[in-house]
């Protein structure tokens, strides 16, 4: 092919492109290619995981124990709301969010800046749900090439989700009983 042909082949893509993202969107601001672009980076970094445990040797289990997989699911939740919610990490946010109000007990609401380049880290950064995936994912590996020092992390998190539960239930016992 030669570079006419490749021109016009990769404005042709583009266009396709660019209704199809219209076309989805119907009127609201989906960024397509930040999601493209987070799917792509997500795809590297659990490529990365896999073949480091590849490499390592270590044979993977039959299927996860119920008991990992409890665990998993606590540390995975507290977390990711550490990550994406708490006041005290809200400077690795701060880059791609905008603080809008307090949310809850320790927690801040933020909204991702509107700038191409940093909406979609802003909306990963601030979506528990959607950090939950790339943690689910690091604990993982995780397990399978540090499964003492990974388990000793994440129960450490639990610790720390029990402890928030009790401290809310607390807080709740007390407004109940002093109506303050």
């Amino acid at each position: 092919m030669n570079t006419a042909t490749d021109n016009r082949l990769a404005r042709r893509l583009q266009g396709l492109l660019q209704r199809t993202g219209r076309q989805y969107a119907a009127g609201h601001d989906r960024p397509l290619g930040g999601y493209l672009g987070a799917m792509a980076g997500f795809a590297a970094y659990t490529t990365a995981w896999a073949t480091a445990v590849r490499l390592r040797g270590r044979p993977l289990p039959d299927r996860p124990e119920p008991w990992d997989v409890v665990l998993t699911s606590v540390a995975t939740f507290r977390l990711s709301r550490l990550l994406t919610k708490a006041s005290v990490t809200s400077p690795l946010r701060a880059p791609f969010t905008r603080y809008v109000a307090p949310q809850g007990p320790a927690e801040l609401q933020e909204e991702a800046q509107p700038e191409v380049a940093k909406r979609t880290v802003g909306e990963l950064a601030t979506c528990p749900f959607c950090m939950s995936v790339w943690v689910v994912s690091t604990l993982t590996a995780g397990q399978l090439l540090w499964p003492r020092a990974t388990r000793t992390a994440m129960g450490v998190l639990a610790a720390l989700a029990g402890a928030d539960t009790l401290q809310l239930a607390y807080s709740a016992l007390v407004e109940k009983t002093t109506g303050e």
